[in-house]
């Protein structure tokens, strides 16, 4: 299944419906061990004259730690075909099995960075910035309550999109 990169300025797709209502997986690698998991919170834009990904992470999750170990992680998109094996991706733990294996899904590596050959979008990104998220700069407190009831925030990074490859 071959790839052809774009700049990312030039793709198409809306990065509402593709994180919010797709899906998206993270995935990372670290020690030997690579993991994924779906998420539908994030965001795209230009931060310091780059193009940029970001991602928030809650710190009980396994994918977190190998984001936290790696300098690198890819961002993948799937058509709705793929939709169970996001889920399960989303509901599995990397801490207990490899969610790798049991997805059913490709890993392939680009430039040492590891991806799923089924996706349709992959972007390649190198992190810059992590903030883990503060309870005191909520400007809207209601977020606080309605979304950290266990008072596990998100950590927030900010990534390069060092390459953007689309399904040919």
């Amino acid at each position: 299944m071959a790839y052809r990169e774009i700049d990312p300025k030039q793709w198409k797709e809306s990065p509402f419906a593709r994180i919010g209502s797709d899906w998206m997986l993270i995935t990372a690698e670290h020690g030997g061990r690579t993991n994924a998991m779906t998420a539908s919170w994030g965001g795209m834009g230009v931060m310091w004259n780059e193009n940029v990904a970001v991602i928030v992470l809650r710190p009980q999750r396994f994918t977190k730690t190998l984001v936290d170990a790696a300098d690198r992680f890819s961002l993948t998109f799937y058509s709705s075909t793929h939709r169970a094996a996001l889920q399960y991706m989303g509901k599995a733990t990397g801490f207990d099995e490899d969610k790798v294996k049991g997805s059913g899904l490709t890993l392939a590596r680009e430039d040492g960075v590891p991806y799923f050959q089924e996706a349709d979008t992959v972007m390649l990104c190198t992190k810059q910035y992590a903030q883990p998220m503060d309870p005191a700069c909520f400007v809207d407190r209601s977020l606080d309550a309605a979304w950290y009831p266990g008072k596990d925030y998100h950590v927030m990074y900010v990534a390069r999109i060092d390459k953007l490859l689309v399904r040919e």
